[in-house]
């Protein structure tokens, strides 16, 4: 693969039109060709016939459309394709570099393997498909004789809303188990904050390329938020014309990341603290009457003070916020200055198309349910929920459901049991899943109540900001089964491999990319033949179904996982709108604004289909503006800044014990009417502050994989050597903190949390907040090749878990630490 200057600072911005600063800095190249000369696995063939396949890359939620370039069969190189409406031309360092995941077999299981070392020692010996097939349903049938279906457990790392994810589920509920549990990302609390205060629980859709006022509290921008070659795009757009430029980004973050270094403007409120200023911001709207009042007197409840249906009284959001959340308060809170809060609440009043956008970094990790409300609360006190440049609110893809699954009466029983990680039950009862109290359920129990874990597209041993605890949980459970293509932590810990291509190898979707304004369907295709023996884990779930048999084998009546895609997108020809052909002529955004109409390009249901497995997508680039009057399905019919749903929960949970028991059960410190709208809550850690008195927040990187795929190699020479060098990680710390400690640049420290410790070595950075200390997310591997492994250490493994209020999510961005030099 040919790497030189060219390609390496297209791979570096994205391939992001307009950009006028890079988003990340880069190293000098000049040894790029020699150091990858000695990898055995560079795809370097002799000369050929080339080719250009399309496809859509599904190594991250984004959802972008991809070329991948080939010499006779085999791949070469993988760019971003300008046809494909999600990423016109764009692409990161992750999707780039797939290609060094597809061959490299240091990273890969080859095929099926069962354990014959001590669990986590990695060690496995070949077998056939036949065996491991049969041992998993083996195992899968004695649970059913048992009676104990629900011992079956899943984690889930697809995209919500992909056909992948939607066939674990099903395995699941037609064995009999409740517990299918997924990742956490901050798509879960976007959708958790559209319910309660909008009614659906869609994904936040964001009208990023039309709005002129970006205020993004704490969204890696360029640090590969939502669709990375989207928002790269966008950004390039927001910065045309630097002399006639009229749209501002504002960044809210602690830490001068790219985005707050690149950004117009850049405040820094302490960690946690984002649910104050976004009220504070609230408070000097209100207060000028800069608000919105077409939209908050006629189409949102609970603004004003307000009497319910029994007499009673009721604070509404008004008052909450004039009382509680004055520029003063906030300052104190935030550390930031009175006057910034005002001047940034009249500047996002002021704009035409203004917008709030939430999700730390990249977005992989959960955000806090309260601060998204009170983020969102601000675009509807702007009124631009469901405005050109605002907060769309549309409906995801017309995919057909799948039919209705085939219960056994051991089936029924088993559903019947409560969830392990107690997800929807009246303490968390917003949460789809919530993996950390799986884990602190099985680590509690006398016996794992799991018997057997299947583990898909997921590396929780690495990933989950739970200091370790996770992994404590997989040495007791006695059976698990990983279907990673890649030698990662939890594939280490497994009993049984069954390994899933890799997405170069496989048809799949990938959901609706995460924050697209607009209905789209991606479907990526194979662009080589599988490298070595492993198979699709949408064919092996109906093959593992028919071993099975019985009312199991009957819910998957497909031959083959390319059968059940296309029952799916019958729903998109049945909804009669919608395109399949992009030819970047006009921007998906720009036809979204003018509000044309949409002639279906296929005349048949095949027609259709066939031009969707060779162009990879439907897309709908129409909306229905406004529509206010019927847009929410809240109990009132409006957008709710109070919120009906959270109160009906709460008084249905206090009926069983005491308001003051469910308060603290749920994490809530707050009292009264506030419970139920967007508030500021503390972090509350029962750690000793005086021992600990610095915190440790995580952070992300556009070029360090931080999700379940490992990252590309060569993206290592991007790696500046104050960030890695040789084995030993850095810790971005302000030279005030570190003079406290008397550190200085290269030093050796380590951070001691209540829950472990790691040893770093100190970067002196002005970027970093006083008494933050800073670590890089993605470093710390203890599997994968020579590239990854020992390389740094892992944040993760020392965040003090506590629980994001109500939604009972991990609080991962305010971990006490104390420094120790070494």
């Amino acid at each position: 693969m040919e790497i030189n200057r060219r390609h390496f600072i297209a791979l570096i911005v994205g391939g992001a039109a307009g950009i006028n600063a890079t988003p990340l800095p880069w190293k000098s190249t000049d040894d790029i060709a020699i150091w990858t000369q000695n990898w055995p696995w560079v795809p370097v063939p002799p000369t050929g016939e080339f080719s250009h396949v399309k496809s859509v890359c599904t190594l991250c939620p984004g959802g972008c459309g991809i070329e991948v370039r080939k010499v006779d069969d085999r791949a070469v190189k993988i760019e971003g394709r300008t046809d494909y409406p999600v990423n016109p031309g764009g692409i990161c360092p992750l999707g780039m570099g797939g290609l060094q995941l597809l061959y490299n077999e240091s990273i890969r299981f080859t095929g099926p393997m069962k354990r014959v070392g001590p669990r986590g020692s990695g060690k496995f010996i070949a077998i056939t498909w036949d065996e491991a097939l049969s041992t998993i349903a083996d195992r899968i049938s004695d649970l059913r004789k048992q009676e104990r279906p629900e011992a079956l457990a899943a984690i889930d790392g697809n995209p919500t809303g992909s056909t992948m994810a939607s066939m674990i589920e099903r395995l699941l509920k037609a064995v009999g188990s409740p517990n299918y549990v997924r990742i956490p990302s901050a798509e879960d609390t976007c959708r958790m904050t559209n319910l309660v205060m909008q009614g659906t629980e869609n994904p936040m859709a964001y009208d990023l390329e039309n709005a002129d006022y970006i205020l993004s509290f704490g969204s890696g921008l360029l640090e590969g938020w939502g669709a990375p070659g989207r928002v790269m795009n966008a950004w390039g757009l927001w910065h045309e014309h630097t002399a006639k430029r009229t749209v501002r980004v504002v960044q809210i973050e602690s830490r001068a990341s790219n985005t707050a270094s690149k950004a117009d403007q850049w405040l820094a409120p302490k960690p946690g603290t984002e649910a104050a200023l976004a009220l504070g911001l609230a408070h000097v709207i209100i207060k000028d009457r800069l608000y919105n009042a077409d939209f908050v007197d006629a189409y949102s409840f609970g603004f004003n003070n307000w009497a319910s249906s029994d007499g009673k009284n009721h604070m509404g959001y008004k008052a909450m916020v004039l009382n509680s959340y004055s520029p003063d308060q906030v300052a104190e809170i935030t550390g930031l200055r009175p006057k910034n809060i005002v001047d940034l609440a009249r500047d996002f009043a002021g704009a035409k198309t203004p917008i709030a956008t939430c999700g730390k970094g990249k977005g992989y990790l959960n955000g806090s349910l309260y601060e998204f409300m009170a983020v969102q609360s601000l675009n509807a006190l702007v009124g631009n929920i469901n405005m050109p440049g605002g907060v769309l609110v549309g409906d995801p893809p017309p995919l057909s459901p799948l039919p209705e699954i085939q219960k056994d009466a051991i089936a029924s029983e088993g559903l019947k049991k409560p969830r392990l990680d107690h997800a929807g039950g009246r303490r968390y009862p917003f949460s789809k899943s919530l993996i950390s109290n799986l884990a602190q359920t099985i680590i509690k129990s006398p016996k794992s109540p799991v018997n057997t874990l299947l583990v898909f597209s997921a590396n929780p041993d690495f990933t989950l900001p739970d200091g370790g605890v996770f992994r404590e949980a997989l040495k007791k459970i006695p059976f698990i089964v990983s279907f990673s293509p890649y030698q990662d932590e939890t594939s280490d810990m497994a009993d049984l491999i069954l390994p899933d291509h890799t997405s170069p190898e496989k048809t799949d979707d990938g959901g609706w990319p995460t924050g697209l304004q607009y209905p789209l369907y991606g479907i990526s295709k194979p662009v080589v033949k599988p490298v070595y023996a492993t198979r699709h884990s949408g064919d092996v779930i109906m093959q593992l179904a028919k071993r099975l048999g019985g009312s199991v084998g009957s819910s998957f009546p497909w031959k083959k996982y390319d059968d059940v895609l296309k029952e799916r997108a019958k729903g998109l020809f049945d909804a009669q709108a919608g395109l399949v052909h992009y030819d970047g002529s006009v921007p998906a955004w720009k036809r979204l604004r003018e509000r044309g109409s949409v002639t279906p390009d296929y005349k048949t249901f095949d027609d259709m289909w066939k031009k969707i497995k060779a162009g990879g997508l439907w897309y709908l680039p129409v909306h229905a503006y406004k529509n206010w009057e019927r847009l929410f399905k809240t109990p009132t019919g409006k957008f709710e800044f109070f919120s009906t749903r959270i109160e009906l929960a709460f008084n249905d949970y206090a009926l069983k014990i005491s308001e003051e028991t469910a308060l603290k059960n749920m994490g809530i410190a707050e009292k009264g009417d506030a419970v139920f709208m967007p508030h500021y809550e503390p972090a509350l850690s029962d750690a000793d502050r005086s021992a600990y008195p610095l915190l440790m927040m995580p952070y992300e990187m556009i070029n360090l994989a931080s999700g379940w795929t490992p990252n590309p190699p060569y993206l290592n020479k991007t790696i500046f050597d104050n960030q890695l060098r040789k084995d030993e990680s850095f810790a971005e710390i302000n030279p005030k903190t570190a003079s406290k400690y008397r550190l200085k640049e290269g030093d050796r420290v380590i951070i001691k949390s209540p829950t472990g410790t790691v040893q770093v070595r100190v970067n002196l950075f002005e970027g970093a907040m006083p008494g933050i200390v800073y670590l890089p997310l993605g470093f710390g591997h203890t599997a994968y090749d020579e590239f990854s492994r020992g390389k740094g250490v892992n944040p993760n493994d020392i965040i003090h878990v506590e629980k994001d209020p109500l939604s009972g999510h991990p609080v991962w961005w305010n971990t006490p630490v104390q420094l120790i030099k070494v």
